[in-house]
């Protein structure tokens, strides 16, 4: 089974579709350019990367980085953070880290003789989880509630988080020493796992030259805050206004039914991915300059939405398939709305 990537990329020459959205999206794409102009003066490649995270960001979703050690997914998530304007803090997940490093404990105040709580690491608005898969299940799950609900409840006392609220988390696919494979659930909080690649020959040619007279890393420092937390909170109202045919509705609807009487997967996609999918679509549809939804931007967010969230056979797995080949065939297989 060949996977062809052109399979989950939008069509520029798309025909125009009769919308009833008369929303001006031109914020959302000029923003999201001018993040991406910022980081590019630093990062080589991984277009579809930054993409994606800034199409989570604009979608109030979390983001989980998959790839082998040094192909820049800790400073992505650094240098995303740089361009805005908020509050950035970054853990590094070990195998001896507890709950309370993550949230925050209750300490006792010698002064007033009272109990306060001293938030932990996770107050801030961007987050970059480092290895997360290296803390154990007791540390993972203590991210549940402020993954999915922006509060953190210690000691029966409920605290919001500020928003933004953006999780960013980096994962070694390959060594298995000292890690700790994430459960479903814990998975279903990402909007994203993008699976990171090699760069091809060409990038990396150009990474040595652009680092070649910068090896203490002076370049980083020209990345400069260009978006504030309004702005960010702009983008998300503007996408939520995006068009979406019912037709496409029913197109999500189905390509994630069609996980779960897949013979190839084990464990299908939740309601939770249907609303993912029509959340991101909206947010490609915006930052390509269209305030309307097509086929296209839907068939772009199935893998990142889905592979994270589907389980595939055994005798898949010993078969060789991969969770990329089966979703890509999955998609192709659903009648596209016309």
């Amino acid at each position: 089974m060949q996977f062809s990537e052109e399979a989950f990329q939008p069509n520029p020459e798309q025909v125009p579709i009769e919308t009833k959205a008369s929303v001006d999206v031109s914020p959302v794409m000029e923003r999201s350019e001018r993040v991406k102009s910022q980081i590019s003066q630093v990062i080589v490649g991984q277009e579809a990367m930054l993409d994606q995270l800034l199409i989570a960001l604009f979608t109030g979703g979390h983001v989980l980085l998959e790839g082998v050690p040094g192909i820049a997914k800790t400073l992505t998530a650094k240098l995303l953070a740089r361009t805005i304007q908020a509050d950035f803090s970054r853990i590094q997940f070990t195998p001896d880290m507890m709950p309370a490093d993550v949230v925050g404990t209750t300490v006792f105040n010698m002064k007033n003789a009272e109990f306060s709580f001293k938030p932990g690491p996770i107050f801030s608005n961007i987050i970059l989880i480092d290895e997360i898969n290296r803390a154990p299940a007791k540390t993972q799950s203590a991210l549940f509630e402020v993954m999915e609900e922006r509060q953190v409840t210690v000691d029966g006392i409920t605290h919001q988080l500020a928003q933004p609220f953006f999780v960013v988390a980096t994962q070694n696919p390959i060594e298995q020493e000292g890690t700790y494979k994430l459960p479903e659930a814990q998975l279903d909080r990402f909007l994203f796992k993008v699976i990171l690649e090699y760069p091809t020959l060409e990038e990396e040619q150009v990474i040595l030259r652009r680092f070649q007279n910068d090896f203490q890393g002076v370049l980083r420092d020209t990345v400069q805050a260009i978006l504030h937390p309004a702005d960010i909170a702009d983008c998300q109202r503007i996408i939520e206004q995006v068009y979406i045919r019912e037709e496409l509705l029913d197109y999500i609807a189905a390509i994630v039914h069609s996980t779960r009487s897949n013979g190839d997967l084990f464990l299908g996609a939740s309601p939770r991915a249907s609303l993912a999918m029509m959340k991101t679509a909206k947010a490609v549809a915006a930052m390509d300059g269209r305030n309307f939804v097509t086929p296209d931007d839907i068939r772009y967010v199935s893998f990142p939405v889905l592979n994270h969230r589907v389980i595939l056979t055994p005798e898949r797995e010993m078969e060789g398939y991969t969770t990329r080949e089966v979703i890509t065939d999955l998609v192709k297989k659903v009648e596209v709305p016309r």
